[in-house]
């Protein structure tokens, strides 16, 4: 249940956000599930936080957890249940419609902090103490170090467990270079890529590297959405001395998903001095972001800048080998059995991104396990059928993507890439038109496969297309010709 909960986690922070999951669904678990009755049983905190995710996020509960438990008519109960572990993750909870201050109107504030007593010096009697906040380090003391993490880092995220292949080779050799020489080589280090491509995995495998070869270096992971929260909230309650303390008194900063900070003004400025003073320090900095620096719009100029200083690396879809090496890793690590032949099925069907793969292979584990079988490509097949069953018959995003290079003398990377060249603009519009046309993908899978572009873009191209084949006949016809050759590749 925990493994299926945790992947539905992750579609909502990818859907509705992260302050969504980290309000409202992080006191929330799967208690049960009865494939008889479609049957979900959700165990909450409270009553309030029952109503509210009634009233707000049924929907998406109904749709991804249906996809996930293969039934397409859930029906769920809520429990109340207020047992510690529930009460250990729930946090303050205040909808942001009860806090307003006309002074940050642009900046939203979800939640009210918490405070906690700070840690007893450490003795015998006394073992030290770990104190955890989402907007305040963790703080583990003892006689010897005083060692300072943001937001837990993941340590099921390693470079152990990270699958290198073309697609992300440039971005894994130089996270794990920095871990060796910290604010020495690649300052800053800046990943992009596509949503669920592995940008993340990286980032808190740096952190566990640093910290496992030198457990004195302070380091802190931070997501965008937390960082803001974190500026807004040392307004409110005058503590602005202590919020750049914790920022600039770190030996490594790992920032992930920077383009949040798109339009914040005032936390570009705030973010915009830490920076500075981590820098002229030579403490190292990662950065993260779904498209390139200069692509981010809402984005100061000088910031942009100084994001391009050190290295920027990119990470694209995998191809099909990296895919099926991915999925018999993520197996071996939940202890599922998984056949050569289904790996290979689910690897030629889920073109978007990594986090996809793993939810197909949760989904397929989760079936077996309900219905007391063992899995099997007939089986894949049944669980999978949304991704078997594109509009046209054989019809994928890689197979398009070729075609149309081809009628067009072009290059696939250049396509991909971020050339604006009016001839491969018109190339990589064409593209999304037929991707779009074609396919049963969404806007975010077609952004994400064609260079890690977002889904306004993909539809500013079908738009620009669509125009074009109003008053242009002879592309019409090359579209049609490109069309039959995709049908019978």
């Amino acid at each position: 249940m925990q493994l299926i909960w945790d992947e539905f986690l992750k579609i909502i922070k990818a859907e509705a956000g992260s302050q969504v999951v980290e309000t409202w669904f992080k006191a929330v678990c799967l208690e049960s599930w009865d494939p008889g009755s479609n049957l979900a049983t959700l165990r909450v905190p409270n009553q309030f936080v029952s109503r509210w995710i009634q009233d707000h996020y049924i929907e998406l509960l109904k749709t991804h957890l249906g996809r996930l438990l293969n039934t397409h008519t859930i029906r769920l109960s809520f429990e109340i249940s207020p047992q510690k572990e529930n009460a250990q993750r729930a946090r303050t909870i205040m909808p942001a419609s009860v806090i307003h201050d006309p002074e940050l109107v642009n900046e939203p504030i979800i939640t009210l902090p918490l405070h906690h007593p700070r840690p007893a010096p450490s003795s015998a009697a006394n073992p030290p103490v770990l104190v955890q906040h989402k907007s305040e380090e963790l703080i583990i003391s003892d006689r010897a170090t005083k060692k300072r993490v943001g937001s837990a880092l993941n340590p099921a995220y390693q470079f152990d467990n990270f699958v290198v292949g073309p697609s992300n080779s440039l971005a894994h050799a130089a996270a794990y270079a920095i871990c060796e020489n910290i604010g020495k080589v690649y300052n800053p280090l800046f990943i992009y890529g596509g949503t669920g491509l592995g940008k993340t995995h990286l980032m808190h495998a740096i952190g566990n590297e640093t910290i496992k070869r030198n457990p004195a270096l302070r380091v802190r992971y931070e997501t965008a959405d937390t960082f803001i929260n974190d500026f807004i909230n040392s307004i409110r309650y005058d503590r602005s001395d202590q919020f750049r303390d914790r920022y600039q008194t770190v030996d490594l900063i790992l920032f992930d998903d920077i383009q949040f900070l798109s339009n914040k003004e005032q936390t570009q400025e705030s973010f915009f001095h830490i920076f500075n003073v981590l820098y002229e320090q030579q403490k190292q900095i990662v950065l993260s972001s779904d498209t390139f620096p200069k692509e981010i719009h809402g984005l100061q100029s000088r910031l942009k800048s100084r994001m391009e200083w050190g290295l920027v690396a990119d990470i694209q879809t995998p191809d099909i080998e990296t895919k099926i090496a991915i999925l018999t890793k993520k197996s071996e690590a939940h202890h599922i059995s998984l056949p050569e032949d289904v790996a290979e099925f689910i690897a030629a069907r889920v073109v978007s991104n990594i986090r996809e793969l793993e939810g197909a292979l949760i989904r397929i584990s989760a079936f077996a396990s309900l219905t007391n079988q063992h899995i099997s490509l007939e089986m894949a097949r049944k669980v999978l059928l949304n991704l078997n069953e594109p509009k046209r018959e054989g019809v994928m995003l890689e197979t398009i993507i070729k075609v149309v290079a081809k009628h067009y003398d072009a290059g696939i990377n250049d396509i991909r890439s971020k050339k604006r060249h009016q001839d491969i603009s018109l190339v990589r519009q064409i593209t999304f038109y037929l991707m779009k046309k074609m396919s049963n993908c969404s806007l975010q899978i077609i952004g994400s496969f064609v260079g890690g572009r977002d889904h306004s873009t993909v539809i500013h191209a079908i738009g620009k297309v669509e125009a074009m084949l109003a008053v242009d006949p002879t592309l019409g016809i090359k579209i049609k010709a490109m069309e039959q050759d995709i049908l019978q590749s």
